[in-house]
């Protein structure tokens, strides 16, 4: 079996371009007896980061203490997929608060990685991850006015806790209507079914 998590940040939950495409080419994948699992970071917010787990993360708590409870839960789930999809929108140039709570909970020292002198050492074990990256103007390619700051941080942030094979898919230039929105998933679509082949005869 094959297990996938699928976390879903953007404001529009299960109507988004990301989504949609995200589970159709899950589905067209060719990946057989395949288990998803989705967590939507804005019908089910997370709670923020507050004075009490900061106090335990710097005194060094146990992991299994209660301030850690949220963070273990969603570490666990990440460990027990084979998989990662994150659909996402660009928010003012980088991750949405939804997705950036996520990983403030995720990242986490002596749990997901190890402090050393040459930097963070990620702990858990390297997966396939896909991230559909949707904006309303362009960040990537000739018609980019915006600067992109999501994917270089986005890379970053997951290769700091052992998460390298990421692959990163455009869907932009959404607000310029129907025949705009078309080329941009027909253009994610193909990039996705590419990647995904390589996935599934290299797992």
């Amino acid at each position: 079996m094959t297990r996938i998590l699928l976390l879903n940040s953007g404001p529009h939950s299960d109507a988004s371009h990301g989504y949609r495409l995200a589970r159709e080419a899950i589905a067209a994948s060719g990946i057989g007896n395949v288990q998803i699992t989705e967590r939507d970071l804005v019908k089910s917010p997370l709670p923020p980061i507050g004075r009490d787990y900061a106090l335990a993360v710097t005194s060094q708590a146990a992991p299994d203490a209660k301030e850690f409870d949220c963070s273990e839960r969603l570490i666990v789930e990440l460990e027990q997929h084979d998989m990662l999809f994150i659909v996402t929108p660009m928010h003012n140039f980088t991750v949405p608060a939804a997705l950036k709570l996520w990983i403030d909970h995720v990242i986490r020292i002596n749990r997901t990685f190890h402090a050393t002198p040459q930097g963070k050492v990620g702990l858990m074990k390297d997966r396939a991850t896909f991230v559909l990256v949707s904006s309303g103007g362009f960040h990537v390619g000739e018609r980019a006015k915006q600067a992109d700051f999501l994917t270089p941080y986005l890379r970053y942030a997951l290769a700091s806790i052992g998460i390298s094979d990421v692959h990163f898919f455009p869907l932009q230039g959404l607000v310029f209507g129907s025949e705009a929105v078309e080329q941009a998933v027909d253009q994610a679509r193909r990039q996705m079914s590419e990647k995904l082949s390589l996935a599934v005869a290299c797992p």
